[in-house]
């Protein structure tokens, strides 16, 4: 097929967004859903389908124009075969067969892939790391996730957990309790949850500093992650204490990757970018105290630029994939 266009479906525990990518990785249009997984895996499935059909006439196209599905989902599952097994955001979702459901309703080569392989993939092809060879993504967001390029093979794993950078142990002398069930994963301490959680810890603390955070614990939404760094960027000593512990965590992971993979890249996505380069530059100055002299000069430590676009767009180049390889 002659300039071939794809499609790629990102489902989230609450929404699902899809788009339509051109050969390059431009986006043409993009839709979102709400995922509703409260409903079964049967209108879960439908609503997948339904996202890719909305997206495609958001496009002003129709299916003929497409030559290949990308889907990318959260949670534990079997890649090869193109099932999800028990997603934690997905309940009550058990070994969903999504590959096989959406190919056989479009009749399209399907390719299936976990979320944060997607984004990795995403960014490599058509965002920050278009120019270089491999890249080690870590998505910031309610837990910590990621994925690893090299070349443009997507690290899944031989069991399809792999690149679980969230999951990674950065503590265990006296570790914290991870959203996973166990002790001293990286996503227990740079996680917007568990930013929260701390800065919450410390203002209970007895005799604890006074912090410009306190008065906004009774907000109705609560205190957020997004809080935190507001203050600190005005010389809030708590606030900018547990940023900078934020950095050092997220610097370990980064140079963890680096000492085992040796990317040309080490990307940061998610939510907690969006506080601005202040926060990136303490990243690379741990980074460099960290990780042995030539990585930590070589290597480029960015953030990302694709934003919640980079999982369907990820997805669509999984599809694009399958056409390479006939």
């Amino acid at each position: 097929m002659k300039n071939p266009l794809f499609v790629g479906l990102d489902v989230g525990g609450t929404t699902m967004k899809a788009g339509v990518v051109d050969n390059n990785g431009k986006l043409l249009a993009s839709v979102s859903l709400a995922t509703e997984a409260h409903r079964g895996q049967e209108p879960g499935l439908e609503r997948m389908c339904e996202a890719i059909r909305l997206a495609v006439v958001a496009a002003g196209l129709t299916m003929k124009k497409i030559a290949a599905i990308g889907v990318a989902t959260p949670g534990t599952m079997d890649i090869p075969a193109g099932i999800i097994l028990d997603p934690p955001n997905l309940k009550p979702w058990r070994n969903v067969p999504v590959r096989s459901y959406v190919a056989k309703a479009f009749q399209l080569p399907t390719a299936f892939q976990n979320d944060g392989n997607a984004a990795a993939l995403g960014e490599f092809w058509a965002g920050v790391g278009r120019d270089v060879h491999s890249l080690v993504l870590f998505t910031l967001g309610t837990g910590v996730g990621g994925g690893i390029i090299l070349g443009d093979i997507v690290v899944q794993g031989e069991h399809s957990h792999g690149a679980e950078l969230g999951h990674m142990k950065i503590e265990m002398t006296n570790p914290r309790q991870c959203g996973c069930g166990r002790w001293g994963c990286l996503e227990a301490y740079a996680s917007a949850t568990s930013v929260v959680k701390r800065a919450m810890e410390k203002l209970g603390q007895r005799g604890g500093a006074k912090s410009q955070l306190q008065a906004m614990v009774g907000k109705v939404d609560g205190l957020t992650a997004k809080d935190i760094f507001d203050v600190a960027q005005k010389g809030d000593i708590l606030a900018d204490k547990i940023v900078d512990e934020i950095a050092l965590y997220l610097a370990i992971g980064a140079m963890n990757m680096m000492h085992i993979i040796d990317p040309d890249m080490v990307v940061f996505g998610g939510g907690m970018i969006k506080t601005g380069d202040w926060f990136l530059q303490r990243i690379k100055k741990y980074v460099s105290e960290l990780a042995f002299p030539v990585p930590a000069e070589r290597t480029k430590i960015v953030f990302a630029q694709l934003g919640s676009d980079a999982g369907f767009i990820g997805a669509a180049a999984c599809g694009r994939q399958l056409l390479a390889m006939k």
